[in-house]
């Protein structure tokens, strides 16, 4: 690397920030679409449930938690999928999104309900899309008054001989704005890196100044790397700005590591900067790149899991996903503000964006190599 010209390089990167606030229509598209979208998404974006995959912990055998775990295995609403014998069986279940509810029936809820009237059932619930918690714990509680309801009639009761003690995990409060303002984080930060670059090349050959680029002593490489460096400087910038308004203003908790975002951010920002050189290296104008932009980024949101949960999809869809930025992404921001996830546990959604940023970034400058022979 060393027949490469820092000083040209810069000078590059100086010249596209200059552009760049220059110009209207870029301007806007650094700052008015990313708070618009910030404070649109983090108040009115919501979920729905569709399906609620569920964990039996029964510590208990008896008959009357059995015929509890019978009434929920014959709703539609719920899926058991898996049956505990330890605690620590809990956590990694939910972590891991394998489960969204956990039923924890205690040793003594058959005997102590035949001996008291009364018993109590613990429902731990994945808290961090507060919609699908409180649809979920909802749905418990409408099987548990129907169990209820049946039970009090046959032993002629007056009081509720279940109840139920509710644990929301990672959103204790079960507030929206917990799970949706972190994945906004991803969903802007992915637009504005895609546009700036997406536009940068297709401007050149717009304004005609991209044969003028090309007779300067600077090669094609220091171009694409003074290309690329405005849109990941700004993609950090205003990642950090709307982490502070995120903390700040909505009141999110940021629970893990700073760093550790930061550093699975600028992969991220790679991918998404080495697609957007691609496709302005295959636009001559700046229309063309803005439509080949936006191509790329509605599928990227669909498949990413951010609408639409990624285990709904048909299992074709689900193979897109893999080589969607995004997908990983969203897990990555979700966890480090939410659950304090350490990079060991983080490096399978890491790895997968270091390998689309090198592929995506190879891709480019062998189109930009090309179209400018």
């Amino acid at each position: 690397m060393a027949w490469l010209s820092w000083a040209r390089i810069w000078a590059l990167t100086i010249k596209e920030f200059r552009v760049l606030l220059q110009d209207k229509r870029a301007r806007f598209v650094v700052i008015g679409p990313p708070m618009i979208q910030l404070f649109v998404f983090g108040y009115a974006a919501t979920f729905d449930l569709k399906q609620a995959p569920v964990a039996i912990f029964n510590q208990d055998q008896g008959i009357i938690s059995q015929e509890i775990i019978g009434h929920l295995a014959g709703s539609d609403t719920f899926e058991i999928v898996a049956q505990l014998h330890h605690q620590r069986e809990v956590a990694p279940l939910i972590d891991n999104r394998e489960a969204l509810i956990v039923l924890n029936f205690p040793s003594d809820f058959s005997s102590r309900l035949q001996e008291t009237g009364t018993t109590q059932l613990q429902v731990i619930v994945d808290g961090r899309n507060s919609n699908t918690a409180l649809l979920a714990q909802n749905d418990v509680m409408q099987v548990i008054k129907t169990f209820n309801e049946q039970w009090a009639q046959a032993h002629q009761l007056n009081q509720a001989p279940v109840s139920l003690v509710q644990r929301n995990w990672f959103n204790e409060n079960l507030k929206s704005n917990w799970f949706f303002v972190p994945g906004i984080v991803a969903l802007i930060v992915l637009v504005v890196s895609l546009l700036v670059t997406a536009l940068s090349v297709a401007r050149e050959r717009e304004e005609g100044t991209f044969d003028q680029l090309l007779v300067t002593p600077a090669v094609p490489l220091e171009i694409l790397i003074g290309k690329s460096l405005p849109g990941l400087m700004i993609g950090l910038l205003e990642s950090n700005i709307i982490i502070l308004i995120a903390v700040f203003w909505f009141g999110v908790p940021f629970r893990g590591e700073y760093f550790l975002l930061q550093f699975a951010l600028i992969f991220f920002l790679l991918s998404a900067i080495g697609v957007g050189l691609m496709i302005s290296a295959l636009s001559t104008t700046q229309q063309q790149a803005l439509l080949g932009a936006f191509m790329f980024m509605v599928p990227a949101v669909i498949l990413s899991g951010f609408a639409t949960p990624i285990d709904n999809m048909p299992d074709v869809i689900q193979w897109l996903t893999y080589v969607d930025p995004l997908r990983y992404f969203l897990v990555v921001v979700r966890g480090v503000f939410l659950q304090d996830l350490s990079l060991e546990t983080l490096w399978p959604q890491i790895w997968p964006m270091m390998l689309i940023a090198l592929f995506t970034l190879s891709s480019a400058a062998w189109l930009f190599r090309h179209r400018s022979a």
